[in-house]
């Protein structure tokens, strides 16, 4: 009977390599007391970020949303795909390769008991478990990018807010003091004023804007934000 196996040109079969493990892991970035934060979760090895193996016929989508509802509590998120983490030596388990996934979500959307881990710096205060910490600094460089090219992404703030409140979200975001004048300049047109305004902290009332329909930033203001 005439063997139909694929082979490739040295006559190897598919099931003659070698097969790693495939996981999952997400970074979950929010913002809690003015600073940066990922929600990280309890594992074998520490802290770490929410994360599992792909079972058979599962695509990693579908893994990482299970990841995110059994281990974190959190349903419901959007997320994209982040980087492969191919090290070799990244799991002293055996070969696992780990496709991160990146979110950033409003406080407001996680629960009190959520777990989570200040980032300064770009990395997490506390060391995390196999190279999530690399995974987390890839994330917060992600999510740098999208502020750059568009008023507040992820909606960390409010649907409408001040012009004060979306400069010191951006503040926390790129982790750098940032001008007034020079801020305003570049977002302004990127936004939409409400016609009212909000006395919030009891100083002079400010006006309050919303995300205009296209909120895309110009490119002088990802120079500017992106230094």
């Amino acid at each position: 009977m005439q063997d139909m196996t694929w082979r490739d040109r040295e006559g190897n079969a598919l099931t003659d390599y070698p097969r790693p493990s495939v996981a999952v892991d997400v970074a979950v970035l929010t913002v809690r007391e003015r600073r940066l934060h990922v929600v990280v979760v309890p594992s074998e090895r520490g802290r770490a970020l929410p994360g599992t193996f792909l079972r058979p016929a599962e695509n990693l989508a579908d893994a990482a949303e299970r990841a995110l509802r059994i281990k974190a509590g959190i349903d419901d998120l959007t997320f994209h795909q982040l980087k492969m983490f191919d090290a070799p030596d990244r799991d002293d388990r055996g070969w696992v390769l780990s496709m991160a996934h990146s979110a950033a979500v409003s406080a407001r959307s996680l629960t009190a008991t959520t777990e989570s881990m200040l980032i300064d710096r770009a990395r997490p205060v506390s060391t995390l478990a196999f190279d999530h910490d690399h995974m987390v600094t890839e994330a917060v460089l992600d999510l740098r990018h999208r502020y750059a090219h568009e008023v507040d992404p992820a909606r960390l703030t409010e649907e409408e807010f001040t012009l004060l409140e979306l400069r010191e979200l951006y503040e926390i975001v790129f982790d750098r003091p940032l001008s007034k004048d020079t801020f305003r300049r570049h977002v302004i047109d990127s936004l939409e004023g409400t016609g009212t305004t909000s006395t919030a902290g009891g100083g002079r009332p400010a006006e309050l804007y919303r995300r205009a329909p296209d909120p895309t930033l110009p490119p002088a203001a990802g120079s500017f934000l992106l230094g």
